[in-house]
C-alpha cells in the first residue's frame, strides 16, 4: 500500500498519545508481557511513524514490562529451501561459501514489516543469537529471555518463544491475522506432528565463517487462521482498535496449549 493510500484511508493522524490510548482501552497494562504482530500499514498514518508505535507499547508497559518482537533473517539459510523466488541450483555451493554469519548486530529483520527491523536496534534491546530465528526483546525479562537460542529446534520450548511462555506473555496482534501468530510454531514442537528436518546457516565459529546444519522441524503455518478461529471460540480474546488496525490480545499459554491440543487432534495421523 503507497504512503498516498494510507493517508487516504486515515480519517485523523495516530499520535504517540492516541497510540497508547488504544493499547490501554485494549487491556494492555504497566508490567505486561507482550509478543508482537503488527503490520505499520494497518494502524494507518501515524505522526512518528514506526517509532511512535514501539515507543507508544514502552510507554504503555513501562520498564516493569517486557515488549518482544520476532526478528527473524530467514535469508540466511539454506538455498536450497528458497521457493519465493528461488534461486538457480548452480547458485547452491557458492552462496553457501560467501553468505556472511549472522551478527546481532548487523544482521537485519526480514519479511516481517518495518516494525521489527526498527525494534532491533532500539536503545536497551537484547537479541537472541539464532541465524534464522532469533527474537529481540525490552524490558525487566528482555536479557533473561533472549541470553540462551539453542541452534536446534529454534521455535521450541528451550528456545526466547518459549521463555515467553513460562512468563505467562500476552500475544497482540495489530491488523494481522493469526498466520501470523509465530507461537503457534511452538504447538507444532510440541504436538510431534512435523516430520524432522535439517536446516543450515553461516555462523562465525573462531573467528572464522562457518556453514553449520541444525535439526528442526518442518513448521508449517497453514492451519493457523483455523487454529485461532476455534481459539476465538473458546478463550478470551480482546478486541479493539490501535489506530485503524484491528487488534486482538490473549493468552499465549491459553493459546500455545489450545493449538497443541487441535494440531494431535487433527494432524496426529497424517
Amino acid at each position: 500500500m503507497s504512503e498516498k493510500k494510507v493517508i487516504e484511508q486515515t480519517a485523523t493522524p495516530q499520535t504517540l498519545e492516541s497510540l497508547k490510548q488504544n493499547l490501554y482501552n485494549l487491556g494492555i497494562k504497566k508490567g505486561d508481557i507482550i509478543l508482537v504482530h503488527a503490520s505499520m500499514k494497518a494502524i494507518g498514518w501515524t505522526s512518528g511513524g514506526p517509532q511512535a508505535v514501539i515507543q507508544a507499547l514502552i510507554d504503555t508497559i513501562t520498564k516493569e514490562g517486557t515488549l518482544v518482537f520476532q526478528t527473524h533473517s530467514p535469508t540466511l539459510s539454506d538455498p536450497f529451501e528458497w521457493e519465493n523466488p528461488p534461486v538457480p541450483e548452480e547458485w547452491h555451493e557458492t552462496i553457501r561459501n560467501t553468505m556472511p554469519a549472522f551478527d546481532p548486530d548487523k544482521t537485519p529483520s526480514t519479511y516481517l514489516g518495518v516494525l521489527p527491523e526498527l525494534f532491533r536496534k532500539f536503545p536497551g534491546v537484547s537479541r537472541s543469537y539464532h541465524p534464522a530465528f532469533s527474537i529481540s526483546a525490552w524490558g525487566k525479562e528482555a536479557e533473561r529471555m533472549t541470553e540462551r537460542h539453542e541452534l536446534s529446534y529454534p521455535l521450541s520450548d528451550t528456545s526466547p518463544l518459549g521463555q515467553a511462555y513460562e512468563r505467562e506473555a500476552k500475544i497482540l496482534l495489530l491488523g494481522v491475522g493469526y498466520d501470523s501468530n509465530t507461537s503457534f510454531h511452538l504447538s507444532e514442537y510440541r504436538s510431534h506432528v512435523r516430520k524432522e528436518k535439517t536446516r543450515g546457516a553461516p555462523l562465525a565459529e573462531e573467528g572464522k565463517t562457518q556453514w553449520l546444519t541444525y535439526a528442526d522441524v518442518d513448521i508449517d503455518d497453514e492451519p493457523f487462521e483455523k487454529i485461532g478461529a476455534e481459539f476465538e471460540q473458546a478463550y478470551v480474546v480482546q478486541k479493539g482498535k490501535v489506530g485503524n488496525a484491528d487488534a486482538s490480545l490473549f493468552s499465549m499459554r491459553e493459546s500455545v496449549d489450545f493449538a497443541t491440543k487441535w494440531l494431535k487432534t487433527n494432524l496426529s495421523s497424517q
